[in-house]
């Protein structure tokens, strides 16, 4: 089956420019063209471009998707490559958990603290303002 630029826009949620510019920088290879010279896709492309959108959101660059798509069209013996390159935006994302739930314990305790200040558990002190008075 083919598809038209605004099918895919409507399957993969991509804004028909960004999909525009990915042609474009050769993001999504191989897309051919009808009578009229529009972009026709297939399946293929289907699960590319969300194979992309998911490495953005991993917080792949465009450079870095495109050296990955490099290594994607050199066939197997670039699997090692990709692994490498994988494991890395894998230990990038374990950071970013990491910190994100450094950052979800402190704003969890600080509305503890706040909730026992209002239940009257323990009296109100800020680290701001008595320091001042």
């Amino acid at each position: 089956m083919k598809y038209t630029m605004k099918d895919v826009c409507q399957q993969t949620g991509l804004s028909y420019d960004t999909l525009k510019y990915y042609c474009k920088i050769g993001l999504i290879p191989n897309v051919s063209r009808d009578q009229n010279n529009y972009r026709l896709f297939d399946e293929y492309h289907i699960n590319w471009i969300n194979s992309l959108l998911c490495l953005k959101k991993c917080g792949l660059s465009i450079k870095m998707m495109q050296e990955y798509l490099k290594l994607c069209l050199q066939g197997p013996q670039s699997i090692p490559q990709r692994i490498e390159m994988l494991n890395d935006v894998q230990q990038d994302i374990k950071q970013k958990i990491e910190q994100l739930n450094d950052d979800l314990n402190y704003i969890e305790n600080k509305l503890c603290l706040y909730q026992r200040m209002l239940n009257k558990e323990i009296p109100y002190k800020s680290n701001l303002i008595d320091k001042y008075k």
